[in-house]
């Protein structure tokens, strides 16, 4: 049965550990192995196509399924509920209600009876029957976690609708699915198809406003709410009208979201999603209108996808391209900076800050490269800008102590490491993708933060000075006598480690 978690992320029925079948400790070959024996070698050979690795295997993100959770509860009339390890669900819960999420999540426990005699299915199966009440519920959206996709919990053998209430089963595992940021793709492509399928049945509900006279643009990414108005603004003049926003906010607007002229992939990672467009015969276009000639271009892409005249595109263009000039041109920034960050929106920030007079060396992405991404990578990097695709931390940190720049914008270690190099950073998530980028809008409001963190330089300086002599490493904290560092001592035992595992491997041969 589903047990609730209330809205302060605290379990309120206690799940039983495994004890057998695959460990979400067992590591990531191993619980592949177990996913692929267990019937889930389709998903992961399509996630593998979808959401190709790096180099360096996976970048250090949150647990990919966070970024589905946060999709399903922002949506209406929408039930989550997560399988997984009772410490993977608190941490999941825990973290969605630390950005805001004001809803109860589902959660049907487990231990390694239920888990290896199938059991956990069974339960899962009575949970979405009982939440499946047409006058709660459009949609009901079940996630597997690391353990149950790796002993293969079939979620596509439940029923498609329940008493009138959609029925979607999603696996996201961590070594499956790389970022949270993709995860989202994996939920709203799932949406988005069982939206074209409705479609193609028949009729469907209207939207919850009236849909207006001009044809649409779709816009698959997560933005600033104010960004949607300010494209629709852009849009105008091209006899054209920003459409829903994907991931959506409610079913409904799925709907809306294929009724479109075309869509714009202002986030190029959502793969599958563009999938299912294209499926439905619509052109996608990269990029996003950030910048002057961000702007200029995405507005000439846009309008020739939607066969918009060319003295109709010209006239989007010279309608808000002097606007953005004088925005820029009114808040310019002046320093060095590095960028990295797991939103996807990482290269569209950089080049905003390029307009705006900023020298920036180096922007990281945990988020794959894909071809709606290539007009901003070129763009780029012929400013001489090296763009990382799936940066890893230990590249955006190389990166970062390389360039030595004025400020360094990143996810939580890379803004750490930079404060305690004394160098002014930004947290990526909460301070860049938190306000708008396009438009006139976006470059005043990138100003006004980027330029009042460059000059905190100063205070760092102060504060650099009056720590200096505190202890580092082994001999940081506050003590009655510093420590003394026993370099002996890692060196004994580095050398015994090294003769046992040459004892192993001897004996393994």
């Amino acid at each position: 049965m589903a047990t609730l978690i209330d809205r302060t992320g605290t379990v309120t029925a206690k799940a039983t550990a495994e004890a057998a079948g695959p460990s979400c400790h067992g590591g990531k070959e191993e619980l592949t192995k177990a996913a692929q024996a267990a019937g889930k070698s389709e998903v992961l050979e399509r996630y593998a196509r979808d959401y190709q690795l790096g180099p360096h295997d996976q970048p250090q993100s949150m647990c990919p399924a966070f970024g589905s959770l946060r999709v399903g509860l922002r949506m209406r009339r929408t039930a989550t509920v997560l399988s997984g390890s009772a410490c993977c669900v608190y941490g999941l819960t825990f973290t969605s209600h630390f950005y805001g999420a004001r809803r109860s999540v589902g959660y049907v426990p487990f231990n390694s009876e239920t888990l290896v005699t199938g059991k956990l299915f069974e339960d899962i199966r009575e949970a979405v029957f009982k939440l499946a009440d047409p006058a709660d519920y459009d949609t009901i959206v079940i996630t597997n976690l690391c353990v149950p996709t790796a002993s293969g919990v079939p979620l596509q053998l439940l029923p498609k609708e329940i008493n009138g209430v959609r029925i979607i089963g999603i696996d996201v595992p961590g070594f499956g699915v790389p970022t949270h940021a993709e995860a989202k793709d994996v939920l709203s492509a799932a949406m988005l198809k069982y939206a074209a399928d409705e479609i193609r049945q028949g009729p469907v509900a209207a939207p919850r406003t009236a849909r207006g006279a001009l044809p649409t643009v779709t816009l698959l990414g997560e933005m600033f709410p104010a960004d949607p108005v300010g494209i629709g603004r852009m849009l105008e003049p091209m006899g054209l009208a920003a459409g829903p926003v994907v991931p959506v906010r409610e079913w409904r607007e799925l709907f809306s979201a294929f009724d479109c002229a075309a869509v714009a992939a202002i986030h190029p990672f959502y793969t599958a999603s563009i999938r299912e467009f294209e499926t439905a015969g619509r052109a996608v276009v990269g990029s996003a209108p950030v910048g002057h000639d961000g702007t200029a271009d995405w507005l000439a892409s846009i309008g020739e996808a939607c066969n918009v005249p060319p003295a109709r595109i010209a006239a989007a263009q010279n309608a808000i391209l002097p606007a953005i000039s004088a925005a820029l041109a009114a808040k310019p920034i002046k320093g060095r900076i590095t960028v990295s960050g797991y939103e996807g929106s990482e290269l569209l920030v950089a080049r905003l800050l390029i307009e705006s007079g900023a020298e920036v060396p180096y922007v990281g992405t945990a988020c794959p490269r894909t071809r709606w991404s290539d007009a901003d990578r070129a763009w780029l990097e012929s400013r001489g800008v090296t763009v990382q695709f799936r940066a890893s931390l230990e590249q955006d940190i190389a990166a970062m102590m390389d360039a030595k720049p004025d400020l360094a914008i990143g996810t939580t270690p890379v803004v750490q490491k930079a404060k305690s190099l004394s160098i002014p950073s930004l947290y990526f998530t909460n301070l860049i993708s938190a306000r708008p980028l396009m438009g006139p809008a976006g470059a005043g409001s990138l100003a006004q933060v980027i330029n009042a963190a460059l000059a905190n330089q100063h205070r760092f300086g102060v504060m650099r000075d009056f720590f200096e002599g505190v202890g580092e490493g082994h001999a940081a904290g506050v003590w009655e006598e510093t420590p003394v560092d026993r370099p002996e001592f890692r060196k004994k035992y580095a050398g015994m480690l090294a003769a046992r595992a040459k004892a192993e491997e001897a004996v393994g041969t």
